[in-house]
């Protein structure tokens, strides 16, 4: 009896399509920014950053933000981690949570890493939120819909299993190309100088509104009830690549201005 017990069990997990929620780039992805950030960064940011850091890496921080949400202490900062957005709306013009967003939360981080009154317990704690929300600015389900919760309510197949789009995007991809964040910063694409340039140009607004074209392709890229499997990954892996890689010279970027 107890093994027929089991045997049930074991089927009804294995076949029921659960939905996962998952709310920000898998640890793989948000490491993988953090790694090719440090590549940009200039020495003197470097030596700023390690000293604020106690000699933790971009990398290493750049999970941080996710690993607080389950201290209730820290549940204020849950909403910064995106932006509820129509798909046929921009920031500017679109309804804001009194609460925070994604956009106000990269503002009020860069503000206290500027102030030079702040404590460096301070400093070291919003330049860690900081690595996170730069990343989480280039997962294209962080500017998505308020009524499916940026596609976590969209019900997907990842290879016959249970998931959502959101989890897809952020995570079930880079999973399944099976490499570590050192490997996929190591090939990311090689940019010459004016490349990385333009990347970098823009400000927060312009880099919602680019990531918010790649969210209209990935509502449009499935529905609900579908079962994604290879084809889907050939298809949109590439621009998970790219955001990757963007978010990460971005990250550079804004930390080269704030420290030199």
């Amino acid at each position: 009896m107890k093994n027929t017990i089991v045997v049930v069990f074991t089927f009804l997990f294995l076949n029921n399509p659960v939905v996962e929620k998952v709310d920000f780039w898998g640890p793989t992805g948000h490491r993988t920014i953090g790694k090719i950030a440090e590549n940009h960064l200039t020495k003197k940011a470097k030596r700023t950053i390690d000293k604020l850091l106690g000699g933790e890496s971009l990398a290493f921080v750049s999970t941080y933000a996710d690993q607080i949400k389950s201290d209730k202490k820290y549940r204020k900062f849950y909403p910064w981690h995106y932006v509820n957005l129509p798909l046929d709306a921009n920031y500017a013009d679109s309804e804001k949570n009194p609460k925070g967003d994604l956009v106000t939360a990269i503002t009020t981080c860069i503000s206290i890493l500027k102030d030079k009154n702040a404590t460096q317990e301070d400093r070291a704690f919003y330049l860690k939120l900081l690595v996170h929300f730069i990343g989480d600015l280039h997962q294209p389900l962080h500017m998505g819909q308020k009524e499916d919760k940026g596609g976590n309510g969209i019900r997907v197949k990842w290879f016959n299993k249970g998931s959502n789009l959101h989890t897809v995007w952020d995570s079930k991809m880079i999973e399944q190309w099976n490499m570590s964040y050192l490997e996929l910063a190591s090939n990311a694409k090689d940019l010459s100088k004016n490349q990385i340039k333009a990347v970098q140009k823009g400000t927060v607004l312009d880099w919602v509104s680019e990531t918010h074209q790649i969210t209209k392709k990935a509502y449009a890229s499935a529905k609900s009830g579908d079962n994604l499997k290879y084809r889907y990954s050939y298809d949109h892996f590439a621009t998970v690549r790219q955001q990757l890689q963007r978010g990460g010279i971005r990250l550079a970027k804004v930390l080269n201005d704030i420290f030199g």
